[in-house]
């Protein structure tokens, strides 16, 4: 669809000047001899940039472009008058122009600033757009779960959200720390600037000073040019450590230190940077326990033990394994390129009777892997990784006596050979090639055990 251009001039002969050259560039125009006339066109028409001469009878540009603004704060104005002067740019610029150009104007360097107008307005609305679906992949809603221990989390994250408080997010490995902050950030008041994560336990010792405060050019040998660190970069949002109690004594040391002063110095640099950031840490170690121990700073606890929020893990949340099943289920249909329509109440009684030692993370992949293998757009128990319905008792009487011993490990070792191949395809986005050198086999042998024991939906042979 063609992007729409609204020209408002009070002479006759520069609107049709702009109009032929704006329809030869492609774009939908119309034209007004007056801001009162454009204002009025502006309703109906909803122009996606307006070229606004500056001197005309009646309201002139900047009163027209005030007046259009207070109808539609995004729209995209450029102001063009034969009395150019640095003062009118500026009010013009002030008053929200885009852009400002002055009479007689080159037709190439118009059309540049159009084009460059509308690429501005479209990276608007792309962010836009980036921002409301991370409020919404991050809002509360996408935490599942009716269970008391997650209702009692959200009333702690709804009271937390709104102010600066920093957040200490303690939870066992898998059940969903990071979803919870970014949850918390994505619903504070700093939603709108940077969310910052931090892995303290994937960074070398070595580079936590250059990780979290930046570096000069020339600092050391491989400084090639300046850096920024993590402080830095979340300035005005929020700062999320994950695995927090990672940290070396030397990194919580330094780590401590600013968050006391609030400002930053960079590796080989020596002006003091404020950073107004805002901290959500998580861990899955009792950092009480980790401070009786000496691995943590007791100082630094305190800094970071002002509101915590516990996930709790999924064998204390049982009642909510059916909805997160159903909701990993919509979630990886498209990915996966399959359409399992449902979960069998077998299959969902194993589930709820699993311990879950890898909390919502195990969860998800479990339902991952018996979605690619269920044939019937239904995942039944048999669909589940062997682990939850448990191995055979090898005192199987039927089994033995029917098949012979032989045959029943070989059925066994095959169901099991499945699992393990289901299980690396997807850790390889379904990947062959990745798949075959991962599991040390030929991609011939691959293809093979797919194609006898029937390829996972989704899959060409």
């Amino acid at each position: 669809m063609a992007q729409k251009i609204l020209v408002v001039d009070d002479e006759k002969k520069i609107r049709i000047i702009l109009e032929q050259i704006l329809i030869d560039e492609g774009y939908e125009v119309k034209t007004a001899e007056s801001g009162e006339e454009g204002f009025e066109i502006a309703e109906t028409f909803d122009p996606d940039l307006v070229l606004m001469d500056q001197n005309m009878p009646g309201m002139d540009g900047i009163e027209t472009m005030s007046k259009l603004l207070e109808k539609r704060s995004g729209m995209t104005i450029i102001i063009i008058t034969a009395y150019g002067s640095i003062k009118l740019a500026v009010e013009a610029m002030r008053s929200g122009a885009y852009d400002f150009i002055s009479k007689p104007f080159d037709n190439d360097e118009l059309i540049m600033v159009i084009s460059r107008a509308l690429e501005y307005n479209r990276m608007i609305e792309e962010i836009s757009n980036l921002k409301a679906q991370l409020r919404k992949q991050y809002s509360f809603d996408n935490i599942v779960g009716v269970s008391p221990p997650v209702q009692q989390m959200f009333e702690k994250m709804r009271r937390v959200c709104e102010t600066n408080a920093t957040v200490l997010i303690q939870g066992e490995s898998g059940t969903g720390k990071e979803l919870v902050a970014k949850a918390i950030h994505y619903h504070s008041k700093r939603k709108d600037m940077p969310m910052v994560s931090v892995n303290c336990g994937a960074i070398p010792e070595n580079l936590i000073e250059s990780e979290f405060f930046g570096y000069e050019k020339g600092a050391f040998t491989d400084a090639k040019e300046r850096m920024t660190g993590k402080f830095e970069q979340a300035d005005g949002g929020t700062l999320f450590l994950d695995e927090i109690g990672e940290l070396t004594p030397e990194a919580q040391v330094k780590l401590l230190r600013v968050l006391e002063e609030k400002v930053v110095v960079r590796i080989g640099g020596k002006e003091h940077i404020p950073v107004d950031v805002r901290i959500i840490a998580a861990t899955n170690k009792n950092l009480k326990d980790e401070v009786d121990n000496e691995n943590f700073r007791l100082d630094l606890f305190y800094r970071l033990d002002i509101f915590t929020i516990t996930v709790p893990p999924l064998r204390d949340r049982v009642e909510d394994i059916p909805l997160l099943a159903e909701y990993f289920v919509g979630k990886h249909n498209e990915q996966l390129g399959i359409d399992v329509k449902s979960i069998s109440q077998s299959a969902i009684e194993l589930l709820m009777e699993y311990n879950w030692p890898g909390n919502v993370r195990n969860l998800e992949n479990a339902v991952q892997s018996a979605m690619i293998l269920a044939p019937n757009d239904v995942i039944l128990a048999e669909h589940l990784p062997m682990r939850m319905r448990g191995y055979p008792e090898v005192s199987n009487e039927n089994c033995l006596e029917e098949i012979g011993l032989e045959n029943y490990i070989k059925q066994l070792t095959s169901k099991f050979e499945n699992e393990c191949i289901v299980s690396t395809m997807r850790k390889y986005n379904n990947n062959r090639t990745l798949t075959a050198e991962a599991l040390k086999i030929s991609r011939k042998t691959l293809f093979n055990k797919l194609k006898g024991g029937g390829a996972p939906p989704g899959q060409s042979l």
